[in-house]
């Protein structure tokens, strides 16, 4: 299971002009599961993510999480993360999740993030999603468990 998590000011998800998740101050998680990933994977990732200090203290260091700074999530399934770009010009996705095993962790991921919470918004499954974000930093990080 991946996470690439960006610090952001604000983030949006648009579906066909409709926005389906909103955030101010918090994280935007693209996720992406693979083929072997399971329940006790997404919580170690959840955990890692929602735990993660990457928001600047009063010395301006990364020392504090998300919780400690009322910050918020923005999900959004991304298949591609999981694919092997390792040979040629053409990515494989042989290592991702069947689409019903990645929907169940996604969504498996976003109620867990919810019973620790933390407000979370999402975008939607497998749909054909539009995101808006104003990074802050820029500070992204590549998280796998």
């Amino acid at each position: 299971m991946i996470a690439l998590i960006q610090r952001v000011s604000r983030a949006k998800v648009t579906v066909a002009d409709e926005v389906t998740g909103a955030i101010d101050k918090g994280l935007l998680v693209l996720l992406g599961v693979e083929r072997q990933d399971d329940m006790a994977a997404m919580e170690k990732l959840a955990t890692k993510v929602m735990n993660y200090r990457v928001f600047s203290d009063d010395n301006g260091k990364m020392n504090l999480n998300l919780t400690q700074v009322g910050g918020q999530l923005l999900v959004v399934s991304q298949f591609t993360l999981a694919a092997d770009t390792s040979r040629g010009l053409r990515p494989s996705f042989s290592g991702g999740a069947s689409p019903a095993q990645a929907e169940e962790l996604y969504e498996a991921f976003v109620a867990f993030c919810r019973s620790k919470g933390v407000t979370t918004e999402t975008g939607r499954f497998a749909a054909d999603m539009q995101v808006e974000l104003l990074n802050d930093g820029p500070v992204t990080f590549n998280l796998s468990v």
